[in-house]
């Protein structure tokens, strides 16, 4: 590969704005800055919205193969003449139909595999409360058994149909020419799943700009992320009530669980609980960058929480879940703590430990920068990315 190429990034946003935006908008501006050219195509699931009544049979179709994308798809790729595709999500609007104009046109693509989509209605490995790999392990009709996309049997069965058919025409194998997986446990879970492994690169998330290095220890613990099941902060709650030393936590997120939880904490007197709601990235940044570490709960697969990363940007160890990409993140003991996930005695007696150390802490903050540092900035992202495309145009000319 030779000077600068010309990389279409593709991005379907979703009507929450989260971590996928914010990776697709980073990595936007870090091919820009480093020369390359870049054109996005980009669709919304707001546009979803104007699907209703008879018009949803149109809706379904297009989550599975959308035409007029496909078409508008392969006139952009005419245009432009991109070295490269880079696809982040298709879900729902754009559709995986872009994949066959990108194979037809002899155009290389590399997919960032954000969620666990491709074998999973869902995205998340996780139904009722747990760890859920029934898709993989039987087949996707337990995906639509048990509504698991937004508890609709008839939106599940929808989504099941496209993976299906997708399946069917190999479409995963056959059109993608490689994957970007988040983490090495991911990678692991795409292989048992049925991705050829020696297509699947690792290249975590990365946090730029950098909000720098924290002054200070810390007053405060802190929680960021939606308030949904599967983010656990009802763990939280049940450890803060075990507590027997006096620590606020503020919880920053908005979501489906925020009425209850907030509910919750008063009827329970829960003084130190503080519920600040969503907040701007800048003032979030500003919050870890004050707190003397991160608590996060989470008991489902997460690929790559950008939350983790940030935390280290400012040198805030975190408390977490040990299990998952979170246990291959966080060092225990170095740049943070792992609790048993689900037991909020545990969390309760780490979270007690680290506020009543906050020489350790802060030392484990201070290697928590220094990890960041060697892995997880735009810098050190870079040459990764380049790479994965290196060798996905090399297979093309094969």
């Amino acid at each position: 590969m030779e000077g600068r190429l010309k990389i279409v990034l593709v991005h379907n946003t979703y009507q929450q704005p989260g971590g996928e935006d914010i990776v697709f908008e980073q990595e936007c501006r870090m091919l820009e800055q480093a020369g390359h050219q870049v054109v996005t195509y980009c669709r919304s699931n707001w546009d979803a919205e104007s699907y209703r009544g008879i018009r949803l049979v149109s809706l379904a179709k297009r989550t599975v193969w959308a035409s007029d994308t496909r078409k508008e798809f392969k006139k952009l790729l005419q245009r432009e003449k991109p070295d490269i595709v880079h696809v982040h999500n298709t879900f729902v609007m754009i559709s995986p139909s872009i994949y066959s104009a990108c194979y037809e046109a002899k155009v290389p693509v590399v997919q960032t595999l954000h969620n666990y989509r491709l074998f999973c209605p869902a995205a998340t490995f996780f139904r009722d409360g747990k760890v859920c790999e029934e898709c993989v392990e039987s087949s996707l009709w337990q995906g639509v058994k048990h509504a698991c996309y937004r508890q609709s049997y008839s939106a599940s069965a929808v989504v099941a149909l496209m993976l299906a058919s997708h399946r069917l025409r190999d479409t995963w194998k056959r059109e993608i020419t490689c994957f970007v997986a988040l983490s090495e446990f991911a990678r692991n879970k795409f292989v048992q799943a049925g991705l050829p492994r020696e297509k699947i690169f690792v290249k975590p998330n990365f946090v730029s700009p950098d909000p720098s290095a924290r002054t200070g220890p810390g007053d405060y613990a802190l929680f960021v992320g939606r308030l949904s099941p599967k983010k656990r902060v009802e763990t939280v709650l049940d450890a803060w009530k075990r507590l027997t030393v006096s620590i606020p936590i503020l919880i920053i997120g908005g979501g489906p669980d925020r009425a209850q939880l907030e509910a919750r904490a008063a009827r329970e007197g829960l003084a130190n609980v503080h519920f600040k709601g969503p907040l701007p990235r800048d003032q979030t940044l500003a919050a870890i960058s004050s707190a003397r570490f991160l608590v996060f709960a989470s008991e489902w697969y997460e690929n790559f929480p950008v939350t983790l990363v940030e935390s280290f940007a400012c040198s805030t160890p975190v408390i977490c879940s040990r299990m998952g990409v979170m246990e291959e993140i966080v060092d225990d003991l170095r740049t943070g703590l792992h609790f048993t996930p689900a037991d909020p005695d545990d969390l309760a007696r780490k979270v007690e430990w680290a506020w009543t150390h906050p020489d350790e802490m802060r030392a484990m903050g201070e290697q928590a920068r220094k990890n960041y540092e060697a892995k997880y900035t735009a810098e050190q992202n870079y040459p990764v990315l380049i790479e994965i495309y290196k060798h996905a145009l090399q297979t093309s000319r094969i």
